[in-house]
């Protein structure tokens, strides 16, 4: 049975932090879903009501340009070891940029990734917890190198000129606002 809580709780918090990856959906009022799945050390919880999220380079910019348009994001965990669950977080997310004020704030949470991109703050309004009986088991065994590779090998600035050439318009034709 599905629980509701407005706040994270420490079981939740706990819960959050054994996981390895976990999932991003948003959506502007009309056009694409996106969902789009996250790993690495990208998420951190910042207080009962508030996560933040590094997002790294990648090949669209789907969630800042949906962002603009309407801030609903919905983040989910679910464990695919030992005790079923799905922990989702409903929210209203704001994007931090490297000319914002907060970026300097959150750079010094993560890890200093040359292809981060954004971070996302997201105001919690509601916690949901289910079973998450139907979600398989599934064996972690690393994370992959392959997106921090590729931006070590082209620098900040080559990763600023792929911003420019592949992450300012999204799916649906919107403006993403990396270089705003």
């Amino acid at each position: 049975m599905a629980e509701k809580f407005d706040t994270l709780s420490e079981r939740h918090i706990e819960f959050i932090q054994q996981q390895h990856m976990f999932f991003v959906g948003t959506a502007a009022a009309e056009g694409t879903v996106n969902l789009s799945p996250k790993g690495m050390d990208s998420l951190r919880i910042i207080d009962d009501k508030t996560v933040a999220w590094l997002n790294l380079t990648g090949s669209g910019n789907e969630t800042a340009a949906h962002l603009l348009r309407n801030n609903r994001m919905t983040v989910m965990f679910c464990s695919f070891e030992k005790q079923p669950l799905i922990l989702r977080i409903y929210g209203a997310a704001e994007a931090v940029h490297p000319r914002d004020e907060k970026w300097e704030k959150y750079q010094q949470c993560f890890p200093g990734f040359v292809g981060t991109r954004q971070f996302y703050e997201v105001s919690i309004d509601l916690v949901q917890t289910s079973c998450g009986y139907a979600v398989p088991f599934y064996e972690f065994k690393g994370e992959r190198p392959t997106l921090t590779k590729w931006a070590d090998t082209k620098g900040r600035d080559g990763v600023e000129a792929y911003w420019r050439e592949s992450n300012q318009i999204s799916l649906d034709g919107y403006e993403t606002g990396v270089f705003d």
